[in-house]
């Protein structure tokens, strides 16, 4: 059973740092790629970052380029993305989620597999 789990979300103060992590199990993680992705209250899921299959392309949402990275551990099944300079506009909850086939960037609808989220809150 394809399982992805979030962990690592938490409150920071702006200007802070935080690293999600996202564990994938039940299947061959480098067949997919895996985003990351979130939600604010009364907006839309947005992509923030993703990763190839391969881990050879990578993606970024404009609003968090030079600030997040994203990094694939094939050995442990995890997906990380590191979140610096954290701003209040960061907060949401952040999801894993898996997509097989061609890397189509953050796409939301092209990703299948989703985790149950984790909370950032971005305040002072």
């Amino acid at each position: 059973q394809l399982q992805l789990v979030e962990s690592g979300g938490g409150l920071v103060q702006p200007g802070g740092s935080l690293r999600l992590s996202c564990v994938a199990s039940g299947f061959k993680s480098d067949d997919y790629s895996i985003g990351w992705f979130r939600q604010a209250p009364g907006k839309e899921r947005e992509g923030v970052s993703c990763v190839a299959g391969s881990g050879g392309h990578t993606h970024y949402a404009d609003s968090v380029k030079g600030r997040f990275t994203i990094s694939r551990d094939y050995a442990k099944n995890t997906v990380s993305l590191q979140m610096d300079s954290l701003k209040p506009e960061d907060a949401g909850v952040y999801y894993c989620a898996a997509s097989k086939g061609t890397f189509r960037l953050c796409l939301v609808l092209t990703y299948d597999y989703w985790g149950q989220g984790t909370q950032v809150t971005v305040s002072s």
